[in-house]
């Protein structure tokens, strides 16, 4: 039975958590596989209650799936114990959580290299959030990392720590001038994370093996998006993980022959969080429009979100680089009221035109957005359940996301709301 991946279109932020959630109660397993606490995911459910979801699977507010982080995921033990703590007192059952033992610890050197380097590097800042999470994902790489499964050992924990802060303490105490990481006071708080986390730390690889081979159905959720990831994405402005679905077989730990489906969320305009290329972005009174009424503030950070107008060019990019089945458009109720809604169709670069990505990153930063502009309409669609009660402007400009993009829109988010949607084509059989 099927595995299905539902990940980011654009540069995160698209309101995935909203469709994870939408999807979590016909789902048995929802699997986050990338990322760390820097994404966010704001949930609100049928009775107005509004979560904030870090590092926890958006299915968490799901009666029944299990919820897996897996092995693709840093986690920040604090921050995930706080957000269970905080789910808990809130009466959400987390007891259905399970942690891969191979997802890497984000470590205090790792947070302090993260602010410190950010600053250093002055203007030509990425714009990370200072969470750890990029430092994590680097010693991952240089297999230094610490793992969840070795909070189990004080002994192999004592020993990675001592061997990653010869370096680490270096780094910080004599380049920037920063105090050292104490062995021994981070031994002792992290065996305190050890002893609550246990008993969610799990083989969840063959959790979800077992899951498949039943005919039961795993959601794998991607943080972030399709253009902050790490190989295909807007390089250096962009995540430190693979967000795309050939990381969701990474960052699980199942087969690629197991995904049936894959569902990309975009919005019905463009944001983006931090710094890096943005051709659609505006600095006019529409683009205060976007903001304002779509409330583009990060869930994690707070930080307003720089706007623009749909760019259908990274919306077929992220189809075809993810092999998309089904688009989810979101928040087309906040175009409600603008006289013309124009979309990206390509790009100009030096004279020429692009109608795909341009390869270099130099060409991107330099490409300029044709326009194609459609009419808007005024009518309130917050109530629209069918395609038959949009506006017929409305109903035109997703049509021409649908043409533009290959991909046909399957749900289209005419709210904030869990119920509020337009559902033109089931997410799930």
């Amino acid at each position: 039975m099927p595995a299905i991946v539902l990940l980011g279109a654009q540069w995160g932020d698209e309101g995935k958590g909203k469709v994870t959630d939408l999807l979590g109660e016909r789902v048995d397993y929802v699997v986050r596989y990338s990322g760390g606490n820097n994404a966010g995911h704001t949930v609100i459910t049928p009775d107005g209650q509004k979560y904030a979801l870090h590092l926890m699977p958006s299915g968490a507010l799901s009666p029944s799936a299990m919820i897996i982080i897996g092995n693709g995921v840093v986690v920040d033990p604090k921050v995930l114990l706080e957000e269970i703590d905080g789910l808990s007192q809130r009466g959400v059952d987390v007891s259905r959580l399970r942690i891969s033992g191979d997802a890497h610890l984000i470590m205090p050197h790792h947070r302090a290299l993260d602010r410190v380097v950010e600053r250093y590097l002055g203007s030509a800042r990425i714009g990370t959030t200072g969470r750890g999470i990029g430092p994590a994902y680097g010693d991952k790489v240089a297999r230094m990392g610490i793992r969840l499964q070795d909070l189990l050992d004080p002994g192999i924990l004592r020993k990675k720590l001592e061997l990653a802060l010869r370096e680490k303490n270096q780094l910080l105490f004599k380049v920037y001038n920063r105090k050292a990481i104490d062995v021994d006071a981070t031994i002792e708080e992290y065996l305190g994370y050890a002893e609550r986390l246990k008993p969610y730390i799990a083989e969840t690889r063959v959790m979800l093996w077992d899951a498949l081979d039943r005919g039961e159905t795993v959601l794998l959720e991607g943080a972030q998006a399709t253009m902050l990831d790490m190989d295909h994405g807007t390089y250096p402005f962009v995540t430190s993980s693979n967000p795309t679905a050939g990381g969701a077989c990474v960052g699980a730990g199942i087969p690629p022959t197991a995904i049936t489906r894959v569902i990309a969320v975009s919005k019905a305009y463009t944001t983006r969080v931090g710094a890096g290329p943005f051709p659609t972005e505006l600095f006019d009174d529409n683009g205060q429009h976007l903001l304002k009424v779509g409330r583009e503030y990060g869930t994690t950070t707070g930080r307003e979100r720089r706007t623009g107008w749909f760019d259908a060019v990274v919306a077929r990019y992220a189809s075809r680089l993810n092999g998309v089945t089904d688009l989810v458009v979101t928040k087309l109720d906040v175009l409600t009221g603008l006289p013309k809604v124009p979309i990206c169709v390509a790009y100009e670069i030096n004279g020429e035109r692009f109608d795909d990505m341009p390869m270099s990153q130099t060409d991107f930063h330099h490409a300029t957005p044709i326009y194609e502009e459609l009419d808007g309409w005024w009518e309130d669609i917050t109530k629209a359940r069918t395609e038959e009660e949009l506006p017929e402007n409305a109903r035109r400009y997703i049509a021409r996301i649908e043409e533009l993009t290959g991909t046909r829109v399957s749900v289209v988010g005419v709210g904030p709301g869990r119920e509020e949607n337009v559902v033109r084509h089931p997410l799930l059989p």
